[in-house]
């Protein structure tokens, strides 16, 4: 193994993998390696003190909302906040073994952002199948920003 879950160590001693891989092939062996969760349970995961975490950009967030709760933490920023050992990490970010369910818009750079969650051990991350949009569209709670 090279970190990601799912994703096979096929490297040279330098450690640069065999062969390339597209972007497809890749966010299918990262979700393979995840549990991930519909809207409904990431709500569910949510009550029960888990943490979503959203990383959309300010653009997306202004037009479509946030989700009430959710710590919002940019995709570039996304390791250094959510890392329980890292000097920078966010407040709620205090344990390994936090429940920590990221989106994205509609789920895709979310599934990379949960595996590279992962190497740092955060061994329960996962995101939302279908990201801020599934959620919406399930008639979840969403507050608009201001």
């Amino acid at each position: 193994m090279n970190g990601v879950p799912g994703v096979p160590a096929e490297q040279h001693a330098s450690g640069e993998p065999q062969s390339p891989v597209g972007i497809d092939e890749l966010l299918e062996r990262v979700r393979r390696g995840l549990d991930r969760v519909t809207p409904e349970q990431a709500y569910d995961i949510a009550d029960s003190g888990g943490l979503l975490v959203d990383t959309r950009y300010a653009e997306l967030r202004e037009r479509d909302g946030l989700i009430p709760g959710a710590l919002v933490v940019e995709r570039n920023e996304l390791e250094w906040r959510l890392d329980p050992q890292g000097s920078h990490r966010a407040p709620e970010a205090a344990s390994h073994e936090l429940r920590v369910v990221v989106f994205c818009n509609e789920g895709y750079a979310s599934s990379l952002a949960a595996a590279s969650l992962r190497q740092l051990g955060l061994w329960h991350a996962t995101d939302i199948i279908g990201g801020f949009q599934a959620w919406k569209a399930a008639g979840l709670p969403v507050e608009q920003v201001e």
